[in-house]
């Protein structure tokens, strides 16, 4: 039994880690069971809620207690402490991390109209589109991916950006511009997935390792590293993105005021087999550099966003 939100998008990805399950585990049947989490039921802006795993807490809670055998999460969701009980048992192949920039009108973020409304449900990249154009109007948006989609066709809505992981997980056919990753850095871990199990489940362990792949989980190891020791969440605003390369990693994090006036980054080469290591001293760079003190006035933000 799999544990899911219940959205296109979860459910997708879901039977898409069944599909990789069958093809080295033929004789194995799988049920999804949705589960509503608090990021389902509350509306407000995203990065104003001021919790850690809105998107997983219910689905989790449900494998510790034995209703569900694991749950596959996307990975940004997911905070860097799981519960003790649990463990990120798997990390599938990673899809794309660029964001991209759908209109209504196939203009690109460097073409649209003076005053333009774009729609983000991600502080990050409110930030990051402002700081491009400070010409256009930024508001938050939510609903899944389908419903952001729809809302660009007429609903105060010129253009959205959100990740390009979605939409090919989902398969969706719509225009869009990539945007880059040096000037939309990702969140940590978007593009991956995360499999939670139970940790003394040895056997479900072992199964899901058998789709596990290497490289994704080291990246994420070292993105994952960052977050914890900067203690980002949703609200902060920051991007992080780790890619191996033989035996090296690289880890390239962007971080900004809520404002966007201020800026930092940082690029580093570690050791691929030491991951976590790589994220703690990129984190370390970013405190002496002050990256604490780019959050201060986020609850500004938040009042500000909330009246949109």
């Amino acid at each position: 039994m799999i544990g899911a939100r219940g959205s296109q998008l979860s459910i997708a990805q879901t039977n898409w880690v069944i599909d990789q399950l069958k093809k080295v585990h033929q004789d194995l049947e799988f049920e999804i069971k949705p589960i509503k989490t608090q990021g389902d039921i509350d509306t407000r802006p995203l990065f104003t809620i001021d919790q850690k795993g809105i998107f997983e807490k219910e689905i989790d809670r449900a494998v510790a207690q034995k209703e569900i055998d694991f749950a596959v999460h996307s990975l940004k969701d997911v905070p860097s402490q799981l519960d003790e009980n649990l463990v990120l048992a798997c990390i599938p192949k990673r899809e794309m991390v660029n964001d991209v920039f759908i209109s209504s009108d196939d203009s690109t973020l460097k073409t649209i109209k003076t005053g333009a409304v774009i729609g983000t449900s991600s502080l990050r990249r409110a930030v990051q589109i402002s700081r491009k154009r400070p010409d256009v109007i930024v508001k938050p948006i939510r609903g899944n991916i389908e419903t952001r989609i729809r809302k660009v066709s007429g609903e105060n809505y010129d253009a959205i950006v959100l990740a390009k992981a979605g939409i090919t997980r989902l398969g969706i056919d719509v225009s869009f511009t990539e945007l880059s990753i040096e000037d939309f850095s990702p969140s940590p871990g978007q593009g991956a997935l995360a499999i939670v199990s139970r940790k003394n489940d040895e056997n479900t362990i072992q199964m899901l390792k058998k789709i596990e792949d290497a490289n994704s989980r080291i990246e994420i190891e070292a993105e994952r590293a960052l977050s914890d020791f900067v203690d980002s969440g949703c609200r902060f605003p920051l991007g992080a993105y780790a890619k191996s390369n033989g035996e090296e990693l690289s880890l390239q994090v962007s971080a900004f005021s809520v404002d966007g006036k201020k800026y930092l980054y940082v690029n580093k080469t570690g050791r691929k087999n030491d991951p976590y290591s790589l994220g703690k001293s990129v984190g370390e760079e970013l405190r002496e550099k002050g990256v604490n003190d780019l959050a201060l006035n986020w609850r500004e933000k938040v009042e500000e966003w909330n009246k949109k």
